[in-house]
């Protein structure tokens, strides 16, 4: 997929704060994946992107989580990927093409869902570009089934997919709480999993992750549902949104390469405080990727 290629299969969906910079000059691109075709209980997640943008007008470009403001950045936001309803397969190909075009051109990338299974064309591309990549997934979520109903692509398979491309111990899980019995098997042999806390396990990993690219995926259902109810399969138990901000910086520490939010679905939080955390978790991603 060329360039010229890509435009032509952009829908511009609103505009995340700030993001008003060409793509030519700008270092970080935000990018819009509605894609909602297999999540396993509540639909929605396709309006994510547009809801992301949407309340980010309600955020201050300036943080005071890091003394950094939106302003010292260059980043635009070339709205969403035009995806066929219904075909996974060739929504998951477009999705792998566009994130290709978009490390061949030197960009930053922050994709927004979407339902999780977005992140494994993602990493499909990131890994080809970065072959040691590591990920680090923030996650409710084990995500490490085999398959769900006999249907291999699914939001509840992505991690289990990306294992199988990158290799065991390349995944570093953090806050999962809920997955059956298979998949905790499965992560014990293959991923690097830390159940329920994230920033203490992540905090203790970090010496070890410094020499790698890294590509975090997080599902906002990592947070508990009292502060981030706007998600299909909620699950109580979960961070706040305070911890979830802080791990943002912390992650700023490491190389991080590219970033995911997924699973968020407006419909289902009508006081929108789900995608005002989600925007202000893109905020920060920027103040604490770009070098």
């Amino acid at each position: 997929m060329s360039e010229r290629n890509l435009s032509e299969m952009l829908e511009k969906q609103g505009l995340f704060l700030g993001a008003d910079v060409v793509y030519e000059s700008a270092q970080a691109v935000i990018f819009g994946l509605p894609m909602d075709y297999t999540v396993s209980y509540k639909p929605g997640t396709r309006s994510g992107p547009l809801a992301i943008r949407n309340v980010s007008v309600s955020l201050e470009e300036y943080s005071l989580y890091q003394n950094k403001s939106l302003e010292d950045y260059s980043y635009c936001d070339l709205g969403d990927l035009a995806l066929p309803f219904g075909n996974v397969q060739e929504s998951l190909q477009r999705i792998e093409q566009a994130a290709t075009v978009l490390l061949k051109d030197g960009k930053f990338p922050i994709f927004l869902g979407g339902e999780h299974l977005i992140t494994f064309p993602l990493i499909k591309a990131f890994a080809r570009k970065y072959p040691e990549l590591r990920v680090v997934h923030l996650d409710a979520h084990a995500d490490l089934r085999k398959d769900y109903y006999g249907e291999e692509l699914s939001h509840s398979t992505v991690m289990r997919k990306a294992a199988e491309i990158l290799g065991p111990g390349r995944i570093y899980q953090f806050g999962i709480r809920s997955g059956i019995k298979e998949e905790f098997e499965f992560a014990r042999e293959n991923t690097r999993m830390y159940p329920f806390e994230i920033f203490e396990p992540l905090k203790n990993v970090l010496e070890e992750l410094k020499d790698y690219p890294i590509f975090v995926s997080l599902d906002i259902d990592v947070v508990d549902p009292a502060f981030a109810p706007g998600t299909g399969t909620q699950e109580p138990g979960g961070c706040t949104s305070q911890q979830i901000i802080q791990v943002i910086g912390l992650l700023g520490q490491l190389n991080v390469v590219g970033f995911d939010l997924v699973e968020l679905c407006p419909a289902l939080d009508f006081s929108e405080r789900t995608a005002i955390l989600a925007a202000k978790l893109i905020r920060e991603a920027i103040l604490a990727f770009l070098k």
